[in-house]
Formats: C-alpha cells, structure tokens, sequence
C-alpha cells in the first residue's frame, strides 16, 4: 500500500503510575487505598483462565516485584502487563517492577514516542489495575472508598493521561461503580461534561454477581449513555473469567478462544431490546476480533425469525439481529485476516482497529504492516474508514483524529 493511514486504535493500555490513587484519594485512605509495595513473589499460577499470585515478606526468597495493594487485594505487575519490546519467546507470567517495563507502559511522553513508531496518531487506553472495567472497585468492600477510587482514576485520565501532554492524541476512557447504575449514570455524565465519549462496561455482568442487560436494572445508566453520546466499552475478560475448558486447561486454550466472551455478550445485547428501549446506544467490542461475526449474525436473524414465539424476544426485540447490530455495535480487531476477507459480511462502518500496545498480542511497532498486509484486498477508502474514519466518528474526535478536550 503507496500510503497507510494514520493508525486509531481503540484499545490500547495503560498502566497506571504509582501515584495515581496516592495523589487524590483523601488522606485517612493513604494506608487502605490503592498504592505500591515492593515485595517479592512467593509463587503464581495461571490455569483455566484464573490468575493467582502470592505476595511474599521483606526477606523471603523470590523474585522481587511491585506490588498494588489494596484492602485485602496483592496484585503484581505482570510481563503479561507490558510485553512489548520482547520477543515473544521471551514473555513468560512473571512478576515485575516498573524499571523492568517499557517506559511507554506508564509514562505519557514515552507512550506518544512508542505510538510514532508504530504508525500510531491516537490511541484508546483501557485500565490495568482496576481491571477492564473497574472489576477492581467493584469488588472491595468499602464502597465509599470504591467510589473515590473511580473518580480518581477518571480524574488522572482526563487531567493527566489525556491532558495537555498527550496533544489531544490519547482519548479518554473512564469508569463507573458498577455496583450501582444511578450513581454509574452520574459519573457517565460528569465526564462526559467534559468531553469523555467511552466508558467501560462488563461483557457479562452477571459473573460479577451484578444484573444482567435484560432487566431493567441497567437502565438509568444506559439512558445516560444514549442521551450523552458515550460509547459503552467492552473489553475480553471484564467479566473477570476469560473463557476457558477446564480448570486445568493451559493458557494457550483461553488465548485462542479469546473472542467466545464477546460473541455471547454481542447475542445478549442484540436479544435484550435495550437497543430498542435506548435507540442512540453504541457498543464496541474491545480486542474480540471480527471473522466469527458474520455467522452469529445470520444465526441469530435465523433465531429471531423462527423461534420468536417460544424465544422470549417477541415483545422487545422488533427488528431483526443483523439490523440492529449494523447500527450500534462496533467489533475491534488487530489481526484478523480473515474477518477482513469477509469485512463486507460484517460491515465496514463496524469495524474498528486496533494495537493492543503494550500486551503480549500487540502487533507493535508493526501494525502498519500487519494493516498493509490484511487489508491489501481493500479500496483505499474502506481501509481510511476501518483504520480511523470510524474510531472519529464514533468517538466524536476531529477530522484529524484528535481528542477535542485534550
């Protein structure tokens, strides 16, 4: 390809600095709020999808690492947190400190440089410590605290990651205390006061013992992300369960069977009838790839032409699957060549890219090249739309793909 565009990508990732928390939680929260110990590790494991770390005492033997903690929560930084600049052969689960991480992991300069490298203008963070969708805060037990810890975090990504630094070129992505929709509406709406178009959101709620999308309990926070334009984020593993077999399966199970967390989530969403109840709603499927959609859309107009009288979705879901998917879901991939030889069959206006920067599937600091490769097939207009023009549009940047708030 004579010219590639300049890269959006909708899911990137930062690792939150230590100060994040340390610098706007309150100051009777300094010893139970979120902050880093350096500590060596005992052991971890990573099997059937869950992942378990033991932190060790000043003394013990073991690999040396730093350390979130929280409440009762120790949670290392991980190479599996920050991969790139290793060869692939090189990444193994391990525990690791900041200096042992690309600086581009945390640090907003470094990160501007890495995303040059790549062919990268602007570029969509979700978290890392509060997990995809703030898992984290919903989990502990001091929800006054939980809250605060959310606000911070939004606050430190709006003011400081997204800030003036960044030159409009890395777009904000907040979260919301997912264990309580109306207070979820008001921080939807606080930022998007100012200017913050995405906000995070469980693939599956309910194995995060929290509702599922067909109640109703959803709906004072989906109401406000109609009514304020913000795209609802949903990241692999924001249910806290990657997919797995068994409780012994190895990893490689899980990574290769990534996207059955969204194709399922993706079939709730089209049966729920919130589409039809919140008509401006927009989705995005972060890191899910796109090749196993074209099929689940035809299944699932099959299902909802011929087995409405007995399936439950007569009554709120009036228009086929297929239609409603092409006009508020958004399926994001880094490396799909075969979705993009069926790119027709999904939609070109629902295909967004991505780098995956800085985990162990990026396609950094090739992604143009991976994009020339795949997507050499494709008109030079459809690839300007799939590598950015449908990011800006969906994400309300300018026409230079800018974050207008920054």
């Amino acid at each position: 390809m004579e010219t590639f565009p300049r890269i959006i990508s909708v899911d990137d990732h930062t690792v939150e600095p230590p100060h994040v928390w340390r610098d706007r939680l309150p100051s009777r929260y300094r010893d139970t709020g979120p902050r880093i110990v350096r500590a060596p590790l005992k052991e971890m494991t990573f099997v059937g999808g869950r992942f378990t770390p033991t932190m060790g005492r000043a003394g013990d033997e073991g690999p040396i690492a730093d350390w979130w903690v929280y409440e009762d929560l120790h949670r290392p930084l991980t190479r599996l947190d920050t991969a790139v600049g290793y060869d692939r052969d090189e990444v193994r689960l391990e525990a690791i400190t900041y200096e042992q991480m690309r600086p581009g992991s945390y640090d907003v300069r470094e990160r501007l440089a890495d995303m040059d490298v790549n062919h990268v203008q602007s570029a969509l963070c979700f978290p890392t410590f509060p997990r995809f969708c703030g898992q984290t805060f919903t989990e502990a037990k001091d929800r006054e605290l939980g809250l605060l810890g959310v606000r911070a975090y939004n606050d430190w990504m709006v003011e400081e990651w997204c800030g003036p630094d960044a030159h409009g070129r890395l777009i904000p992505l907040a979260l919301v205390p997912l264990w309580d929709a109306e207070l979820a509406a008001q921080e939807v709406r606080r930022n998007a006061e100012r200017g913050v178009r995405a906000v995070c959101f469980s693939e599956i709620p309910p194995r995060l013992g929290l509702p599922s999308i067909h109640t109703d309990a959803w709906d004072p926070f989906l109401r406000a992300c109609d009514e304020t334009g913000t795209v609802i984020a949903m990241h692999i593993g924001s249910s806290s369960q990657m997919p797995s077999t068994s409780a012994d399966a190895p990893p490689a199970v899980g990574s290769t069977i990534t996207f059955a967390n969204c194709c399922f989530s993706m079939v709730d969403w089209l049966m729920s009838g919130a589409f039809e109840r919140f008509p401006r709603l927009k989705i995005m499927y972060a890191e899910g790839q796109i090749g196993w959609i074209p099929y689940i859309l035809e299944r699932a107009d099959v299902v909802w032409e011929e087995n409405r009288g007995w399936g439950g979705v007569a009554d709120k879901v009036l228009r086929p699957p297929s239609e409603l998917f092409a006009e508020h879901v958004y399926g994001c991939f880094f490396d799909d060549a075969f979705g993009l030889r069926n790119v027709e069959s999904i939609g070109v206006p629902n295909v967004l890219y991505e780098t995956d920067y800085p985990h162990s599937d990026s396609t950094w600091p090739k992604s143009r090249q991976v994009g020339e490769q795949q997507m050499g097939h494709l008109p030079a207009h459809l690839v300007e739309r799939i590598v950015r023009g449908n990011a800006i549009d969906l994400l309300g940047l300018t026409d230079e793909g800018l974050w207008p708030g920054a």
